[in-house]
């Protein structure tokens, strides 16, 4: 068995995942004992109107290394991102999204390349989304080359480790919608940070809805990109 990282801080952002949230956490709660010393669970639900953070709070009751961060109203998912970083304490930072489609066992991969690396940023070998999203995400790609000259396999991929150090680089984050990956890979590159790719693996969403297809929040992301752009333009970040 490799040696253990020392500390590691882990969070999920859930919107209306009642049906996700406790196979999520329970995974990583063995998966983060098994690979830290030092370890917490950052639930981040981002205003969800089902049984989401009521769940939550079962799960915080039931073991003090998961922490709850709960928004009301919903203020989408850069939003929850930067509260999961914000409020990690620990050297590495880790989280995927919430919604079931990523296996935290392949955490693994990340811990090997982090140790050479500021950020490790999964690309998922075959995506399992529909296709309106996967469009969109295409056009991402143009986009992000066009106006941040960035070239990765899949930016916008939910499973994602850091340094906390590198974090600390990078912040404050402006963007409260989708373009935070965007953001954070942006400002990462202005750091010359060391950014490095490994493969997971995506599975079929069995629960829930995806939301990063609708039509309020392509718009949001195309006026947070401008803004960005125009930040970085004029050496404001």
């Amino acid at each position: 068995m490799a040696e253990k990282l020392p500390e590691l801080s882990v969070f999920f952002p859930f919107w209306n995942e009642e049906k996700n949230i406790e196979k999520v956490v329970g995974s990583a709660v063995e998966v983060a004992s098994r690979v830290a010393s030092k370890w917490e669970i950052i639930i981040v639900d981002d205003g969800s109107k089902d049984s989401t953070l009521e769940k939550a709070k079962k799960l915080a009751s039931s073991n003090p290394n998961i922490k709850i961060i709960s928004h009301n109203p919903n203020r989408g998912y850069g939003a929850a991102l930067k509260e999961g970083l914000i409020n990690s304490k620990y050297e590495y930072v880790a989280f995927t999204d919430g919604d079931g489609q990523f296996d935290f066992n392949e955490i693994d991969k990340f811990i090997a390349e982090i140790k050479d690396a500021d950020m490790v940023i999964g690309y998922k070998v075959k995506r399992n989304d529909p296709f309106g999203r996967l469009v969109l995400m295409n056009m991402l790609k143009a986009w992000d080359y066009m106006f941040f000259s960035l070239w990765f396999r899949d930016i916008d991929c939910g499973f994602k480790m850091f340094r906390k150090k590198a974090l600390d680089e990078i912040m404050p984050l402006r963007s409260e919608g989708a373009m935070i990956t965007t953001e954070i890979l942006a400002k990462a590159i202005r750091k010359k940070l060391v950014i490095k790719e490994v493969p997971v693996n995506h599975y079929p969403r069995q629960f829930g809805e995806q939301s990063g297809a609708n039509i309020p929040v392509v718009i949001r992301a195309v006026l947070e990109s401008l803004i960005l752009w125009w930040d970085i333009k004029n050496r404001r970040v």
